[in-house]
């Protein structure tokens, strides 16, 4: 008999791998949701180096496989740190939903590689896992991404319509819903990766999130006007970017200051273009995401588009959101609900993509 309600743990890597975040949640797999809690478990050194270089260069195959064996095993000790936070929860855990760790996104050839190796990952915890989201997304005509905004949807449930969430995160989505609780959702331009690695490359620094770098620049207007002629920005939704989408944006030879500026004002005007482009103007939007406390990039935000809400305010915490989706969608996973939609996507028909470890009934 199916029991709705379950706890399950939801793990991913950050973008720049410095660390793992996990976060431990209870729910129906529909909008009763309870997050429990979360760890952000930094990865070693080496293995953050590893990651980086992964995801921006070609490696041998056999330092990839053991890169994605000391991913695995960091996944493990995150969940151990969850267990020893939450140890009467962890022991109903039903599920781990885990989003590898994208070495290479190309979902208009049909790729999206992630490392992170569930089969070993389940041996190590003693838990079902469910995996490859993307993947079978991907297989049936889909993008990939954004997967958030199914998880978007559930919360967003008793918001007056429409409604508007916003992921500022690596890549930034968004989640509109109609009062006739019609989806429309995509990624709709680059986020805080591009940031990151500006700031790194040029000022010497792990990244901008207090806006330590960009507040002190010059946003180059005519560097944004260019960026923003992409026509990646003028697809409809759903849509989710490669690394071409982007090539117009280019601040080479400005200032480190300058050129975060410049990235933070056609990260917001990227989002402008795409709120401006929804059918009805939302009665409230929600931003969460680790640009949810980006001072420059709110304040390009708040000027573009209007008054916008941290997720904080109704007690949940951007920090750990995307790591709850995963766990939720692990649940939906092992419920046989969907977790990727025509409308989210653009996959054919709404689907329950993903593998899992275990194998059927579930119970």
């Amino acid at each position: 008999m199916d029991q709705p309600h379950r706890y399950a743990i939801g793990m991913l890597t950050t973008v720049t791998g410095d660390a793992v975040e996990a976060a431990l949640i209870h729910s129906d797999g529909r909008d009763d949701i309870r997050p429990i809690g979360g760890v952000n478990l930094p990865c070693p050194q080496t293995l953050q180096w590893g990651l980086l270089e992964a995801t921006q260069n070609d490696l041998p195959i056999t330092e990839l496989a053991r890169l994605e064996k000391e991913l695995t095993h960091h996944f493990a000790r995150a969940a151990g740190a969850l267990r020893r936070r939450h140890p009467k929860e962890f022991e109903q855990v039903a599920a781990v939903g885990i989003d590898g760790h994208t070495v290479r996104r190309m979902p208009e050839e049909g790729i999206w590689l992630q490392i992170g190796n569930p089969w070993l990952l389940s041996e190590l915890i003693g838990l079902p896992v469910v995996s490859d989201f993307r993947r079978h997304d991907i297989a049936i005509g889909g993008q990939g991404a954004p997967l958030e905004s199914m998880y978007h949807w559930a919360l967003m449930s008793e918001e007056p319509r429409p409604a508007l969430m916003l992921n500022l995160g690596a890549v930034c989505s968004l989640t509109w819903l109609s009062p006739a609780n019609e989806i429309i959702a995509g990624d709709v331009g680059p986020g805080l990766e591009l940031l990151d690695e500006w700031v790194q490359e040029v000022a010497e620094a792990t990244d901008d999130d207090e806006g330590q770098v960009s507040l002190r620049g010059v946003v180059h207007e005519r560097a944004v006007e260019y960026a923003l002629a992409s026509p990646f920005f003028k697809r409809p939704l759903p849509r989710s970017p490669t690394r071409s989408d982007f090539e117009r944006i280019d601040v080479s030879g400005l200032e480190p200051e300058d050129g975060a500026a410049t990235i933070c004002a056609i990260i917001a005007e990227a989002i402008s273009l795409a709120v401006r482009q929804l059918p009805e103007v939302p009665e409230s939007t929600w931003v969460t995401g680790r640009g949810s406390r980006h001072p420059l990039l709110l304040k390009r935000l708040r000027a573009a588009i209007g008054e916008l809400r941290n997720v904080g305010e109704r007690g949940l915490n951007p920090d750990t959101l995307e790591a709850e989706c995963f766990g939720w969608l692990a649940i939906r996973y092992q419920r046989g609900l969907p977790v990727t939609t025509p409308e989210t996507t653009g996959c054919r028909v709404a689907n329950c993509a993903g593998v899992s470890t275990a194998r059927g009934p579930w119970s």
